[in-house]
């Protein structure tokens, strides 16, 4: 359970990202505007893919956060080719930290 939430956050952030990047190419770096399309496909499936998700809507959305943040540097470093900081490792490890407390720590209904 733990790996399939956690690759289908991944997708998810991937998604998102992929959505918002492809419109920042066209706004900035005068891509051209056919590339507003897969953004909005890639948006339309981030929004799906948060619905697949067992739990409240706010928890999802909180946990999610974190996994973004994740794959948002990863994108950072490998797309965009910026060097990461040691500063970001600890900043994701604690992000992660609570994505699984707000996801799998057992609670009271």
């Amino acid at each position: 359970m733990l790996i399939k939430t956690l690759l289908l956050f991944v997708f998810t952030a991937v998604c998102e990202i992929v959505g918002c990047y492809l419109p920042w190419l066209w706004l900035r770096h005068q891509a051209p505007v056919w590339i507003l399309l897969p953004a909005v496909v890639s948006l339309m499936l981030f929004v799906w893919l948060l619905t697949l998700h067992p739990d409240a809507a706010a928890r999802t959305y909180a946990a999610y956060g974190g996994v973004y943040i994740m794959v948002a540097l990863g994108w950072l470093r490998w797309v965009e080719g910026v060097q990461l900081q040691w500063t970001d490792a600890v900043g994701v490890l604690l992000c992660l930290t609570g994505v699984m407390v707000i996801l799998f720590v057992p609670r009271s209904h």
